[in-house]
This record gives structure tokens, sequence and C-alpha cells, in this order.
């Protein structure tokens, strides 16, 4: 992958406690979008992989939590559908 090219990863993760769960949500919101309750598509660069990859590990037991990273090829990306209700939105606050 040439320098400043990104590849789309579907991430999804299945964590049974709550406190964990929503750590790991709020570390991928920042670096991709939320497109299913325990899924999110972000394009990462190689190095921005690491760098989440990393910081997944710091709030992640690896006992009872897991992560699964799913690489989509260009092809594919486009090929991709959406049927149903629409996506999972955050609750935004604005303090005036």
């Amino acid at each position: 992958m040439p320098l400043g090219q990104t590849t789309c990863y579907i991430i999804a993760y299945d964590i049974p406690n709550d406190r964990r769960r929503t750590k790991v949500h709020k570390i991928l919101c920042g670096f991709g979008a939320w497109t299913q309750f325990s899924l999110f598509e972000c394009f990462l660069s190689k190095k921005e992989l690491v760098q989440l990859k990393a910081k997944l590990a710091q709030h992640l037991d690896e006992q009872q939590d897991h992560v699964r990273f799913y690489p989509l090829c260009t092809t594919c990306l486009s090929k991709v559908e959406t049927v149903g209700g629409k996506l999972p939105e955050e609750d935004t606050v604005f303090i005036i």
C-alpha cells in the first residue's frame, strides 16, 4: 500500500463488559463510522491500523473480548449494500 493510501476495514466487536465496550466504542468513533451496534467502517492507513490496535489492546480483556478486522478491497467496497432501517446515531450534546 503506497504512503497515504487507506484500506476500508469492517471492525466488529463482542465485549460483554459495559464499561470496556463503551471505551472500545469511543476509541473506534475516533477512527471511523459507526454503522451497526457493534460494527464500524474505518478507512485506515497502515500506521492508523497499528495505532488503533494499540489503543484497543489497552482496554481489552483477552479472555472475554473479541475485536475482528475485515479488510475490504476497492472492488468489494463498491458492492456493499444496505437493506433496512437507518444507521445508528450518536447522541449529540451541546453545552452553551
